[in-house]
């Protein structure tokens, strides 16, 4: 196991590079399996037999159990050991990926999809929580940089990945690839994480947990479901009242407790609070961009998933450049401004991309797609960067699955919300004029579906027409996103504190202090 020794009054992992490596692994894998079932849906609808509905299911699974369990298993591992239940994390989300390899019906593909949500539901908040053991806050926003960017760099590569995979082999490889994967970060972390925990921390109140878990599950299966049956639907109605319910239950639970299982005051800390909901807007924003992009990409310009996750790559190449300059950039300006330069960069690349018309070919894309990535990294590496270093050390693992928490539940209200004013407005704007009902119907679903009856009856005017139905909608989701980018950009400016450097301040009082100017190198 790896010690922490102590230097200059920092405590410092001798072989903590290498640990990081193990964590961006654990990280890469997780993000890969928010979007690499997505590209094999038709073919395991095809060859399971699975209803629109038993598919949705299947790729909602993993983020209803992922969402509603973060906060938990951050408790668990400040309770029990970090890496231990790190490791943990790992062992369960390989079960759930062989099992989901294996089996051969729907319901045990959901039930290891809600496998694998758990598994990772310990590995996000956890893989945060350790940092601030192994690095000072003079290389933290460089770590916080690499495990972020690891985490999005997998959202691109999963689609690429998985249409490699669907092209050679079978559709368990999409979960059979993070097998390996996952075994690879096992046996890093076994060898190369520090054991961090706080033996004095609440104990777990299972109430508290399944408040916890059943009422944030209940806001994403809302969220989730909303886009389809409407928002005053009855079912997403009484959804919405059991979350609010069960997470008011929590808080007065939680307030009233001697000892809370989750620090609810952390959020009266302004430097975690608002640090926190700058990441969370700016995930809100990003899920826009990213769930309006592939249809775009595949649908209308007429590339495979493959070609559609070769695609997505600058966004990434922009994120890592920002990431790898944010920390001496932070040192020399503050974290405050550059997340506020961060967001209003991101705006600009929401309202460049509005811009796109059904006539404009990739080169187009790939520029917005770029000065996108740019402006998430500047947002929100030092946003959660400066998040995490105001978390008290003996919380840090319930805070950091606060933080990541509210994080998730941004990105699912993104993409329900702009999703839902995505569909009306396609829908609204695609002519289905003498097409049959049937017809009529499955193009209104989605862009995908009109070129499916396009195709079928030889109607080129309904491919034209769904094509720029589809681009002004994902036009409209961009402005809306770029004016929800400059609002907080404004906001960020003008509440965010701006702690300064100083080199004579005990660790614990500069937690939040940005690197210096050596730390992007």
């Amino acid at each position: 196991m790896a010690t922490v020794t102590q230097e200059g009054g920092v405590r410092r992992a001798p072989r903590r590079w290498w640990a990081l490596g193990a964590l961006v692994a654990s990280m890469l894998v997780l993000g890969f399996d928010m979007t690499i079932l997505n590209v094999a849906l038709p073919t395991m609808a095809r060859d399971l037999g699975a209803s629109t509905g038993q598919q949705q299911w299947m790729a909602d699974a993993y983020i209803v159990v992922f969402a509603s369990l973060m906060l938990p298993a951050g408790l668990l591992g400040d309770r029990f050991g970090r890496r231990r239940m790190l490791i943990a994390g790992l062992v369960v989300f390989l079960a759930g990926s062989l099992a989901g390899a294996l089996v051969h019906s729907v319901t045990p593909v959901i039930a290891a999809r809600a496998v694998m949500g758990i598994g990772g539901a310990l590995v996000m908040p956890l893989a945060l929580a350790v940092l601030p053991s192994l690095f000072g806050p003079d290389e933290r926003t460089k770590a916080v940089g690499a495990v972020s960017a690891a985490s999005a760099l997998g959202l691109p590569l999963g689609p690429i990945t998985g249409g490699w995979l669907l092209n050679h082999f079978w559709w368990g490889s999409v979960f059979l690839i993070n097998v390996p994967m996952a075994a690879i970060g096992i046996i890093a972390c076994v060898f190369l994480l520090p054991e961090t925990a706080d033996p004095a921390s609440p104990r777990v109140d299972a109430l508290s947990t399944a408040l916890t878990a059943t009422g944030l599950g209940s806001l994403i299966y809302a969220i989730i479901e909303a886009p389809d049956r409407g928002w005053g639907d009855p079912l997403v109605l009484a959804l919405l009242a059991t979350a609010v319910g069960l997470i008011a239950l929590l808080v007065v639970r939680e307030r009233r407790s001697a000892r809370p299982m989750l620090e609810l005051s952390l959020l009266t800390h302004r430097g975690f609070l608002l640090n926190t909901l700058a990441a969370t807007l700016v995930m809100f924003v990003l899920s826009g961009l990213m769930f309006v992009l592939p249809q775009y990409l595949q649908a209308v310009l007429g590339h495979d998933a493959l070609a559609t996750g070769v695609r997505m790559l600058p966004m990434m190449g922009g994120m890592l450049i920002a990431a790898r300059g944010a920390g001496p950039i932070v040192a020399r300006f503050g974290p405050r401004a550059v997340i506020s330069s961060g967001l209003v960069v991101l705006a600009f690349a929401a309202f460049l991309g509005s811009r796109t018309t059904v006539d404009d070919g990739y080169g187009f894309t790939a520029l917005w797609l770029s000065v996108t990535g740019v402006g998430f990294g500047f947002a929100v590496v030092p946003a959660m960067d400066a998040a995490l270093g105001a978390l008290p050390p003996d919380r840090a693992g319930s805070g950091s699955g606060l933080m990541m928490t509210i994080r998730q539940v941004g990105s699912a209200i993104g993409i329900a919300l702009l999703g839902s004013l995505l569909a009306g407005t396609y829908q609204g704007r695609l002519d289905t004029v003498g097409l049959p009902d049937t017809a009529a119907r499955a193009a209104s679903d989605s862009v995908v579906g009109a070129h499916v009856v396009a195709a079928r009856l030889g109607d080129q005017a309904l491919a034209a027409s769904a094509n720029a139905a589809y681009v002004h909608g994902m036009g409209l989701v961009l402005l809306v996103s770029g004016g929800a980018a400059l609002v907080t950009a404004l906001l960020a400016a003008a509440l965010l504190p701006n702690p300064k450097p100083a080199p004579d301040v005990p660790e614990e009082d500069s937690a939040m202090a940005p690197a210096p100017g050596n730390a992007g190198q």
